[in-house]
């Protein structure tokens, strides 16, 4: 008797559809597990696909803007010069479309198509050349010696330089064409008229000095090194670009007794009226 009833609680229970079966039940506790079996979840597994996930965004983000430096695209290039263990090899990449550049920065960095090489002048040549944008690096054989990177034509954040045998030989860092630490003044509080560039490099005065004209133009050049200045200093008219005058320094900050001196002068035509006799 007690196995028929058993049986046919069993053929009741076969009867029933699976589908309709709430395996919840409602309690003041809230939603439990009737059968109290328990709920897996492979938690390494899911933390492995979240990283998968992410690395796959990254790399497709990667690979969608491996070409835009600072919000401007770019193209790639490069020049290759020597032979065998000599060859020369410079990567970098360049504007995609023309944007201006800053008229103080004395140097623009620019392929020339032409002579399929790069050049640094002040001035571009838009219908022959490119500006450069973007990484830079330069290889000697197998061996990188100068890398870094630049913006709008300009060396810019971290450059350095290396030996054949991989040693750090220089390392400077930059801020859109300038020494970083370097002290600028202007004309005015917004900023917008260059007045003096003081180029500091590891704390002394070490590369090109400029003074400019209120109108932009420059009024002064010259080298600084070891907080001595050095070589031919320049001054300038404020039109046309017209010298004014040359003044030559010593070429060793460290000869003490070379007594600098005026070796070229120009009146305002650009006549020269004025050169120093050895």
């Amino acid at each position: 008797m007690v196995f028929g009833a058993f049986l046919a609680n069993a053929q009741e229970a076969s009867s029933i559809d699976s589908a309709k079966v709430d395996i919840f039940g409602d309690t003041d506790d809230g939603f439990t597990l009737i059968n109290k079996s328990p709920l897996t979840i492979n938690m390494e597994r899911e933390i492995e696909l979240s990283e998968e996930a992410k690395d796959a965004r990254k790399k497709k983000e990667k690979r969608r803007n491996k070409k835009v430096f600072y919000g401007l695209k770019t193209k790639k290039g490069f020049t290759r010069r020597g032979y065998g263990d000599k060859v020369e090899l410079e990567m970098f990449h360049y504007l995609k479309e023309p944007q201006p550049v800053d008229p103080y920065v004395p140097e623009i960095y620019w392929y020339d198509f032409t002579r399929k090489k790069i050049r640094n002048t002040g001035n571009v040549e838009d219908k022959r050349g490119v500006v450069l944008h973007g990484p830079y690096k330069r290889i000697v054989g197998e061996q990188v010696v100068e890398e870094g990177i630049f913006y709008k034509g300009t060396k810019h954040g971290r450059w350095t330089k290396y030996d054949g045998n991989d040693v750090l030989m220089d390392k400077r860092k930059y801020y859109h064409g300038w020494p970083k630490d370097s002290k600028v003044k202007y004309y005015d509080k917004k900023q917008t008229k260059l007045k003096e560039v003081i180029p500091i490099v590891y704390g002394k005065k070490n590369g090109t000095y400029y003074y400019f004209h209120e109108n932009g133009a420059v009024a002064v050049r010259g080298e600084y090194e070891e907080d001595v200045k050095v070589g031919k200093w320049t001054e300038y008219y404020p039109f046309m670009s017209r010298k004014k005058k040359e003044i030559q320094y010593p070429n060793d900050p460290y000869d003490v007794s070379y007594q600098p001196f005026i070796s070229k002068e120009w009146d305002r035509r650009n006549r020269q009226v004025y050169e120093h006799q050895n």
